[in-house]
């Protein structure tokens, strides 16, 4: 199969937003700027855009796509004239319809059309796949060298055992969000009985491994009267756990469940009635807060790098520009690690000098960057990015401290711990091998 061809596989195009997008990014607009005139930088995500998690992997490229955006709009990185001169960024989009053979087809078209970073997140599976694929090709092309930047995929081996020098991650592992979920509950001293339910593959596994590990150690009161692992993406009705769940007479459940397989269990939840909290790694996005109603407020917790009600000017300015560009209440999906990322690349593309992988690689090592208040730099012992993380708690929009909803639900999350990045930072075991 020809590269053309593998590209009409796997490249899913969206409409107004991808054609603008394409646009601000293509050679003979940036020509027809003073600021930019090399060729564009391709950029190429590789997400689930089709099937049961399709949603979450359009969220996603709205972010990506914005942040690229910005960095255009003020004209693009500023590369010396050998590599080309002031370039922008392109974003283009592999659909790996939520299956890691697709995912590995993707890359391999994305390489074949010429990005040298590749952006994934949505499945640890799908991010270890990769990287074992990257570290392969890397070492077999060097010609052709490959970075990856990882925004969601957060199985904490994937900067430990699995660290690769090709990989950086941008996102909170799951044991630092854990231990960020802890601190709420901790507090909770009417807590006596939890469930655990996650998704059965290596993130969902982790998760309910550090839950009872962190359980053990920090609230060895509370007692685990339910753990549970399903299948990924394929449950259409989770009734059945719902029944479960408020059977074992547990006051939370904790679960790192995402897209539509936490949307799904939350309105099971609120269909038999259970009345317990959710600790949540995801519960403040995509349809969650919606399917929960006025059941939710105060008993829906999430944890994040960042919150919409966070109180502070900066971080307001920058939600209300995202909804500026992004009007629609469905929309309603942003991250800020996911802007620190391509604020990131951008710092590296410029300190290298280069679009060579291996010194943007080296200059991401390096990386620090702000934006709206928001910090954070990456480790370079494993490549594990370092920010604050904030937890929230679901409220009735207009509520103290709930200035903003989440999709146009009626309800959003109020802010009720910060944690500074020197506070949610944890060791590491990686053993980075460097070319």
């Amino acid at each position: 199969m020809s590269p053309l061809s593998r590209r009409g596989a796997t490249v899913r195009f969206c409409g107004l937003l991808c054609s603008t997008l394409w646009f601000t990014s293509s050679p003979a607009h940036a020509q027809g700027n003073p600021g930019a005139s090399g060729m564009p930088i391709k950029v190429a995500m590789v997400e689930s855009l089709s099937g049961s998690f399709a949603n979450a992997g359009e969220a996603v490229f709205r972010n990506i796509a914005w942040a690229v955006e910005r960095v255009n709009e003020r004209g693009g990185v500023a590369l010396p004239a050998s590599e080309g001169g002031t370039r922008r960024l392109q974003l283009l989009r592999y659909d790996s319809k939520g299956q890691n053979e697709e995912a590995l087809s993707a890359l391999r078209a994305a390489i074949d059309d010429g990005a040298r970073i590749i952006l994934q997140g949505n499945s640890s599976a799908t991010a270890a796949v990769l990287i074992e694929a990257i570290n392969k090709h890397n070492q077999r092309d060097p010609g052709r060298r490959v970075v990856f930047l990882n925004y969601s995929a957060v199985d904490p081996i994937l900067t430990n055992e699995k660290c690769s020098f090709w990989h950086f991650r941008f996102d909170a592992h799951a044991d630092m969000r854990m231990a960020a979920l802890m601190e709420v509950m901790r507090e909770n001293r009417a807590l006596s009985r939890v469930y655990l339910i996650g998704q059965d593959y290596s993130f969902g596994q982790a998760v309910l491994r550090e839950a009872r590990e962190q359980l053990a150690r920090q609230r060895p009161d509370v007692a685990i009267v339910g753990e549970e692992l399903h299948p990924v993406g394929r449950i259409k009705d989770f009734a059945p756990y719902a029944v479960k769940i408020k059977a074992s007479g547990a006051q939370a459940v904790v679960t790192g469940n995402w897209g539509n397989d936490l949307t799904l269990l939350v309105k099971a939840a609120r269909e038999v009635g259970y009345e317990g909290t959710f600790y949540t790694f995801y519960g403040n996005a995509l349809g969650a807060p919606a399917a929960l109603g006025d059941a939710g407020v105060g008993k829906v917790v999430a944890v994040a790098d960042w919150l919409p009600n966070l109180p502070t000017a900066a971080s307001e300015r920058f939600y209300q520009s995202f909804r500026e560009r992004f009007p629609r209440p469905q929309d309603d999906y942003v991250h800020m690690r996911m802007q620190l990322l391509i604020e990131a690349l951008a710092q590296a593309l410029e300190r290298a000098g280069s679009t060579d992988a291996l010194a943007v690689a080296r200059a991401l090592e390096q990386a620090e960057v702000s934006l709206a208040g928001q910090r954070g730099r990456m480790r370079a012992s494993d490549h594990q990015f370092q920010q604050q993380l904030v937890v929230g708690v679901m409220e009735r929009l207009g509520s103290p401290g709930v200035r903003f909803d989440v999709e146009g639900s009626g309800y959003g999350f109020r802010v009720v711990r910060q944690i500074p990045a020197e506070r949610a930072e944890m060791p590491t075991t990686c053993q980075m091998q460097r070319p």
